[in-house]
């Protein structure tokens, strides 16, 4: 069986956790778009990991964990994430690295960073990754699959005809020096030859799994809102994240999913530029991203505070939806026991008019939040093993967003650890 586990908002949700909790059972876990742009924090027996590119499958020593095609290979990302993980007493993971991914650029980085820099205060908050580059660069087929860093000639004809255009904008855009050709080459050279022995031929590697009734977990990054086409555009990521991309960004048919799980936290987080309808600032603000998770509301990869709000049940509603989510779980309900009351947005309000359906960025720049204010549990729900021995107004939370967002909740997290979970 293949299941597919991916965020319902803006990224964030608490998705490493849930795949580092059901890798247990499974026999694949598969990375299959974006790179080392966002993290995935796990905690476990082995420690507190935040992984950027590994799969969330790397601690579990039976797993075999895939980096798809779809991926933005950062190979230096890799390689350290690699080297950290093993260091913390991990076992050694069993990974393969598609031979079709593309490989991320040292010049994509510098020219991610030097086009935030000239956007200024209309930049769109990128981690400085190099995947809009990485990405622009794929789709204008002038990137480079890993394979063809074993072919000298090949690698030597790619780069020289890419840094033509590189160096033209490096010279008169960006005005910095020009990329050098032969160092370059030999830096991929070299990296080509670290990252060889993980090198395969995924695709048919999963298509027998698929065959063999493996049960195979597909992992994405960032959430429905980030996605290119059906997010907050322009302030999204350059990867679908999207369940509808995880056959194609994994490598396996679309016809084998049979589970999508959409994550969603109990509060809404964000970390990037755009539109957040919920969002709140100053002290309330300051307490709830304190509280948040195990270390706070702090991005994984980038350490910047998210912003942090109330619950969208129309960004959610929304965000399932566009998944073609089977189910949620949603994460973090153990950070909420502090409140009194608890606001929920349940529509916005644009121009005078109630909006219930997610709207176009232009509009939803607009909106202001319409509330439902919801009893809070006031106690420390960590430790709860059932759902069942929830305090009651924290169980009618749960029913609440279940009814509003419209799919079922059958997962709620009570705390960081992959054990501290509840089934419905």
């Amino acid at each position: 069986m293949v299941r597919t586990i991916v965020g319902a908002n803006w990224g964030d949700e608490g998705k490493g956790k849930i795949t580092d909790m059901l890798a247990a059972e499974s026999d694949i876990v598969v990375r299959f778009q974006g790179g080392a742009n966002a993290g995935h924090t796990i905690i476990n027996d082995y420690g507190r990991f935040a992984l950027h590119l590994l799969p969330s499958g790397v601690c579990s020593p039976n797993v075999v964990n895939i980096i798809g095609p779809g991926v933005a290979l950062d190979i230096e990302a890799f390689l350290r994430e690699m080297e950290d993980v093993v260091s913390k007493g991990v076992p050694q993971p069993k990974i393969l690295v598609s031979e079709r991914a593309q490989v991320l650029m040292p010049y994509h980085v510098e020219f991610d960073e030097l086009e935030e820099e000239r956007l200024g205060k209309n930049s769109f908050g990128s981690t400085k990754s190099g995947i809009a580059p990485f990405y622009g660069d794929k789709y204008q087929k002038i990137g480079l699959q890993l394979c063809q860093l074993y072919y000298p000639d090949v690698l030597r004809e790619k780069l020289a005809h890419a840094l033509d255009i590189k160096n033209a904008l490096m010279e008169h855009l960006y005005h910095k020096p020009p990329i050098d050709l032969e160092a370059l080459i030999a830096q991929m050279t070299e990296l080509a030859e670290r990252i060889r022995p993980y090198v395969a031929d995924t695709d048919e590697y999963l298509m027998n799994a698929v065959r063999e009734g493996k049960n195979i977990l597909l992992e994405g990054q960032l959430g429905t809102l980030r996605d290119p086409d059906h997010g907050i555009y322009p302030m999204v990521t350059s990867s679908s994240p999207l369940a509808g991309f995880a056959p194609v960004g994994a490598g396996v048919p679309v016809w084998s999913i049979k589970e999508i799980i959409a994550v969603t936290k109990a509060y809404s987080s964000c970390v990037g530029a755009g539109p957040f309808t919920t969002e709140i600032k100053g002290d309330e603000a300051e307490e709830l991203r304190k509280r948040g998770g195990d270390r706070g509301e702090y991005g994984a990869k980038t350490g910047r505070p998210r912003r942090v709000g109330w619950f969208d049940c129309v960004a959610t509603r929304y965000g399932c939806e566009m998944q073609g989510a089977t189910e949620v779980a949603l994460t973090n309900m153990d950070v909420l026991g502090y409140l009194d009351e608890i606001p929920v947005c349940v529509a916005y309000e644009c121009d005078g008019e109630r909006v219930e359906r997610f709207p176009v960025t232009p509009k939803l720049e607009k909106c202001r939040p319409v509330y439902v204010t919801l009893p809070g549990w006031k106690c420390d729900i960590r430790g709860i093993k059932h759902f069942e021995d929830m305090p009651e107004n924290a169980r009618r939370y749960v029913e609440f967003i279940e009814k509003q967002i419209g799919c079922p909740i059958k997962m709620v997290s009570n705390g960081p650890r992959r054990e501290e979970m509840m089934y419905r």
